[in-house]
């Protein structure tokens, strides 16, 4: 049989070599992630996105990107908030920057369980706020309790009833310190850790707590987008800076513990 009346035969016979092989960053474009005003390290880093070809524009592809990093990392260090991670979602693209804003924190894993130990009560509550400026959080809460001063018991055990009360106001604190501000003062306080110090002296009454975290943060429901409102987070202006740097110092500087109560209240 003739080479040429079977297509079989000839198939490895045709013209042309192997496939050109493209490396894939060639066709990359590289953009810089900022951070908004409420930290103090103002570029995240770098991240890439295929370019704009056609009607894929690579702006599209980078809204809605999710970044994650150590509020240490964002602080410029800080031995206090190795634990933290916080969440940053693109929400704007302006020329080869992208506009971040804040979408959630956590803490990390090896934190939350360094502090479960036995004979002591694991009391958690969540609530959903909002703030002043229309984002809806969901607040996890966690806290535990601790022996009273001079106890020689070796539990320090909260009965259901004291369990309660004290969930109760942990929801209070939350709701009251993320409504009367906006999203930019609920970060700075979620910084300070000054909702679990509140939570810890108001609940003092019921039975002494220790170990009280924000433990996690979610935005669930977020305002339209408005271009000009998230240049504000944007805008480098001293009294942001100084009320910034006031909030942190203020959290630095250890405070005067009180006298612990010998006796809890009924």
């Amino acid at each position: 049989m003739a080479l040429g009346k079977n297509k079989k035969l000839s198939k490895g016979t045709k013209k042309g070599g192997k496939k050109k092989v493209v490396d894939p960053f060639a066709r990359k474009e590289w953009y810089e992630v900022k951070v908004p005003n409420c930290f103090t390290n103002r570029v995240l880093g770098k991240t890439f996105v295929n370019r704009s070809q056609g009607t894929k524009l690579a702006k599209d592809a980078l809204k809605g990107r999710v970044f994650e990093a150590f509020l240490a990392d964002l602080n410029q260090g800080g031995d206090v908030d190795q634990f933290r991670k916080i969440r940053l979602r693109c929400e704007d693209v302006q020329g080869a920057n992208c506009l971040t804003n804040f979408h959630g924190m956590t803490i990390t894993a090896d934190k939350l369980r360094s502090m479960i130990k036995k004979w002591q009560t694991l009391i958690e509550a969540h609530a959903d706020v909002k703030t002043s400026d229309g984002y809806v959080l969901r607040v996890f809460c966690i806290g535990f309790t601790r022996h009273l001063r001079g106890s020689v018991k070796k539990t320090a055990y909260a009965q259901g009833q004291k369990v309660r009360q004290i969930r109760k106001k942990m929801v209070e604190v939350i709701r009251r310190q993320c409504q009367e501000s906006d999203l930019r003062g609920v970060v700075v306080k979620l910084q300070t850790e000054s909702m679990g110090k509140e939570i810890e002296k108001v609940t003092k009454t019921i039975f002494p707590l220790h170990n009280v975290l924000i433990r996690k943060v979610k935005v669930i429901k977020a305002p339209k987008m408005d271009v000009s409102k998230l240049l504000e987070f944007y805008s480098d202006s001293q009294s942001a800076q100084a009320a910034q740097a006031a909030a942190l110092e203020a959290a630095a500087v250890p405070e005067t513990k009180e006298p612990e109560q010998e006796q809890v209240a009924a």
